[in-house]
């Protein structure tokens, strides 16, 4: 669960020649999207987040909750809870009523929920446009990415509708494997507490903490 995403949509095949025209559009949709997500203060979405196997056997469907803030993020799903204040990384287990506590280096991270949402990627990755579908009825920009340093992936697929923000993120892994978040009920400059990207030992009684630090 902390790697994340699967292709929403059939697999996008592109070709080997992408024109500087394709790449320009590319920019655009990023950059559109970079705009959209600055301009809000925070970000509150639900998500739905599907992991399959290189086979395409899904092995995790389940549903969850995105809140962002900057670089602070708090995603809960059923059985965990993952938090960022941007410098620590609380990750709960609820079943075992356990909280894990580690440095948060962003470096590290193969794609956390802000980086995946944040638009930002020119420093990261190489980027093509692959065109348009149409998604639950909206019309949608397709991107494809590949890191330009050595990572555990292969690639990112982003889905931005024609407002500039986010619908769904998919990474490829090298083995094959791939998993994706869409987004639904997003809501701009919601969750916007510092309080809410921090864990809060007294709110969870009986919390076992390992400090990985």
């Amino acid at each position: 669960m902390k790697k994340a995403l699967a292709l929403i949509v059939a697999i996008v095949t592109l070709s080997t020649s992408m024109t500087f025209a394709q790449d320009a559009k590319a920019k655009a949709v990023l950059d559109k999207l970079s705009g959209k997500i600055k301009g809000m203060s925070s970000l509150k979405a639900n998500f739905t987040f599907i992991a399959k196997d290189a086979k395409g056997k899904t092995q995790l469907n389940q549903k969850g909750t995105l809140m962002m803030k900057g670089e602070k993020y708090h995603v809960t799903v059923p059985a965990q809870e993952m938090i960022s204040d941007g410098k620590t990384m609380w990750t709960y287990m609820k079943k075992n009523k356990e909280v894990q506590i580690a440095n948060y280096s962003p470096a590290d991270v193969t794609m956390s929920p802000t980086k995946l949402f944040s638009g930002s990627y020119a420093n990261d990755f190489n980027y093509a446009y692959a065109g348009q579908q149409t998604i639950n009825g909206k019309v949608v920009d397709i991107v494809y990415l590949t890191p330009k340093a050595t990572k555990t992936f292969k690639s990112v697929t982003i889905l931005v509708d024609q407002s500039g923000m986010v619908m769904s993120g998919s990474v490829e892994e090298k083995n094959g494997s791939y998993y994706t978040y869409s987004l639904s009920s997003v809501q701009a400059n919601a969750a916007a507490s510092d309080a809410l990207y921090t864990f809060d030992k007294k709110a969870y009684p009986g919390v076992e903490v390992i400090d990985l630090r």
